[in-house]
């Protein structure tokens, strides 16, 4: 898998991590328990478990050491990947946080060679699209078991 697409930069004042020392883990549980379409109800368990088996990405306020944006992926660093829970507060939105923190994930995941990184979305095609991800070509091939 190679994109070209360049990479934006975190706007100024930000930085991104995978240090999973420094997630904020009760912060992003509220925000994807409380405001994410997708995980709205998840219980703490759950999201604890989920981020325990996943490489986790925080986006951090440089001057205050708070995280303001989260992003997990699910992968065997080998072939495939699934990019999910991608989260940007409320109060950094419109600011270019999600499309760096994507493309983050992106370039640090380069250096697996993977096959492929997928992900689904309900609303956010455009931020995705900015960094090289596509809609399937063929989506008649790819099934599910369990909620759609």
């Amino acid at each position: 898998m190679t994109d070209t697409t360049p990479a934006p930069a975190l706007p100024d004042g930000y930085e991104l991590s995978t240090d999973p020392a420094r997630i904020d883990v009760g912060r992003v549980h509220h925000w994807l328990s409380t405001d994410a379409y997708w995980a709205i109800g998840r219980p703490r368990d759950k999201q604890d478990a989920a981020m325990a088996g996943s490489l986790n990405f925080g986006v951090y306020d440089t001057a205050s050491g708070e995280q303001v944006a989260y992003a997990r992926v699910v992968t065997d660093r080998a072939t495939f990947a699934w990019l999910c829970d991608v989260y940007v507060d409320r109060s950094a939105r419109g600011t270019g946080l999600g499309t760096a923190l994507v493309a983050g994930v992106r370039d640090h995941l380069a250096a697996h060679g993977l096959r492929r990184i997928v992900l689904g979305t309900a609303d956010a095609h455009g931020v995705y699209e900015k960094i090289g991800f596509k809609g399937l070509a063929d989506p008649g091939m790819w099934m599910v078991l369990g909620e759609q």
